[in-house]
């Protein structure tokens, strides 16, 4: 699926002397920032083309399609150009970590204890529950032995698991509701999967329920 892309793109864009323009890359999902890398012209071109990330490495003077190695690809949903025209944002659906050492992102060092953002967490939950769910592994994986079972027994689980949240709440039990309402969001994420629903969609329309100015 070709990426929507920003109006006037690559005609609009300002690279540097160097012919070169920085990428700042997204989970279009969590909104996480992945990595930051360069693009050329070719690159640019490539990525636009082929609806995948397209980078020119400066260390090795050569273009690098991103995953090529590692299968780690990224399919861009959206590419955009801010509004000095000098700086691309490619809003992406990662197939894997993006950094090279294996992490997500290539800011994992965090120089504060604040952590990750509180819904980043569903989007990697989101992809943990795909790969269970692709291994079909019954036996090892309770995320591929609850699939199995089937969409009424995913349902029943959601009940079951919202009814334990209003105990918690009605008991005034503050760690209990944390606890449950845990519970609930990963089967809810399961009834997603097993209803081909996905989180960015729920987000859309909660996006869409927003009162505009």
């Amino acid at each position: 699926m070709a990426p929507r892309v920003a109006a006037g793109l690559p005609d609009a864009a300002r690279p540097g002397p160097d012919g070169l323009i920085p990428c700042v890359v997204q989970d279009a999902d969590s909104g996480r920032v992945l990595m930051v890398a360069w693009m050329n012209a070719d690159a640019l071109a490539r990525t636009i083309e082929t609806g995948q990330t397209w980078f020119w490495s400066r260390s090795r003077q050569e273009l690098w399609h991103k995953g090529a190695t590692s299968g780690n690809t990224q399919d861009v949903r959206e590419l955009l150009l801010d509004c000095d025209g000098d700086t691309l944002l490619a809003r992406v659906e990662p197939a894997g970590p993006a950094c090279h050492t294996g992490d997500e992102d290539c800011f994992s060092a965090s120089l504060d204890e604040r952590g990750d953002g509180p819904f980043e967490a569903l989007a990697a939950l989101e992809r943990t529950i795909a790969a269970r769910a692709a291994a079909g592994d019954s036996e090892a994986s309770y995320t591929a032995s609850l699939l199995a079972k089937g969409i009424d027994t995913v349902c029943k689980k959601v009940g079951e698991e919202a009814t334990e949240v209003v105990i918690a709440a009605k008991g005034e039990e503050r760690e209990q509701v944390i606890y449950e309402s845990a519970d609930l969001l990963y089967h809810l994420l399961v009834l997603l999967r097993a209803s081909g629903v996905s989180v960015r969609e729920v987000a859309a329309e909660l996006d869409s329920r927003r009162p505009r100015p």
